[in-house]
């Protein structure tokens, strides 16, 4: 899998901007501040919908535009596909796939699957549980779409929810009486089924990743480890957790109503997969306050590289996006990362000088300055 063409409208600092690609190594090669991120990120929309800098898609598009387009042309198994996504902040953004309308953006995932490593991904480390959680979340989607369609239904089951709770709760301080909770019962039920299946598929999906992170981890670093992965639920404790969808079903229905008196309370959804962890450790104790520097950075490249190949099993790479990743990076970790990934169909890689980028990592050289692209001869 490739991106062959990638064609900008509106999008960031670029009014337009158009790109021919080819497999193999491709580097983006400029000071900071001129754009070289915002083509990749680009990519890495077409393939998730969302960035890797920012919540919301409202800095995607250029000062004074009404809307941003992105357009790309993917090459899988020898056979091309346009996709072309309408960004428009404050409303339904729009998807055309080989130029025809598709009835929502999300039937164009699963076409591009990326894997991008930025320094935001310290986050997954350091940062806070959302990052984690994320992380999973997008993988999964990227090897099978159809959770991104779960995933917006826990999401909108979960404002609803909470919409209620918070009604209830304000009724009940208020003195109004005793609030009617069975419309609180459709949606428990409503969230047990969304949630079961969200969780059983990260469930599964941790489990997978843990050999292959401990193994790119010893291939980064002889620093630390082994890693270790555990899903922290907030229904039950990891070692209680049963595997299949249908018992997790009453394991998040018990929960709900054992935490019910102080939803209401407080009024809002405590028990869900939106309030899990992932948690990760290196020699039993957790990353996120014990690890160094550089094994917090292993330990993000690890995971990401795992994904790359729990994707790759699928049978096709994924494009692999390194932004200005190497700049972060000790000379040894440098060309061990680039050992590792040199393989893959297509890697894009950015960096702020040439000499960022290890030598092993040689192909086309794109210079990116003042809002405009050219490649090198």
């Amino acid at each position: 899998m490739y991106v062959s063409h990638l064609q900008l409208a509106d999008y960031r600092s670029y009014e337009t901007a158009y790109l021919e690609l080819e497999p193999g190594i491709s580097t983006f090669v400029g000071p900071n501040g001129q754009g070289k991120t915002n083509l990749v990120e680009a990519i890495g929309y077409v393939a998730t919908h969302g960035s890797h800098r920012v919540a919301n898609d409202a800095p995607l598009v250029r000062r004074g535009a009404q809307r941003a387009v992105i357009r790309a042309a993917v090459v899988q198994h020898g056979r091309r596909s346009l996709i072309e996504l309408e960004i428009n902040p404050g409303r339904s953004n729009r998807a055309r796939l080989n130029r025809s309308p598709v009835p929502r953006p999300r039937d164009t995932l699963g076409i591009l699957r990326t894997v991008l490593f930025a320094p935001e991904d310290l986050a997954l480390v350091k940062g806070d549980p959302g990052e984690r959680r994320r992380f999973l979340d997008d993988l999964l989607v990227a090897r099978a779409p159809r959770y991104a369609g779960v995933r917006s239904d826990y999401e909108r089951v979960l404002k609803q929810r909470n919409a209620l709770l918070k009604s209830a709760s304000a009724r009940y301080f208020q003195q109004r009486g005793q609030p009617d909770l069975s419309t609180l019962d459709v949606w428990d039920e409503h969230l047990v089924q969304a949630g079961a299946e969200l969780l059983a598929a990260r469930l599964a999906l941790v489990a997978e990743l843990q050999p292959l992170v401990a193994k790119a981890y010893g291939e980064l670093t002889s620093s630390g480890g082994p890693p270790g992965l555990h899903y922290r639920c907030s229904a039950a404790e990891e070692e209680t957790l049963p595997a299949d969808r249908a018992r997790l079903a009453e394991t998040l229905r018990a929960a709900l109503a054992e935490a019910r008196p102080q939803e209401l309370r407080r009024g809002v959804s405590l028990v869900g997969p939106h309030r899990d962890d992932l948690q990760l450790r290196l020699n039993g104790l957790p990353a996120k306050g014990y690890a160094s520097q550089g094994e917090s950075w292993s330990y993000a490249l690890a995971l990401r590289l795992a994904g790359f190949e729990l994707l790759r099993a699928d049978g096709e790479d994924p494009v692999l996006i390194l932004d200005d990743v190497f700049a972060e990076l000790d000379t040894e970790r440098r060309r061990r990362l680039a050992e590792h990934v040199r393989t893959a169909e297509q890697v894009l890689v950015s960096a702020a000088v040439p000499d960022d980028v290890p030598e092993e990592l040689s192909g086309a050289r794109f210079r990116v300055r003042n809002g405009s692209v050219e490649r090198e001869r």
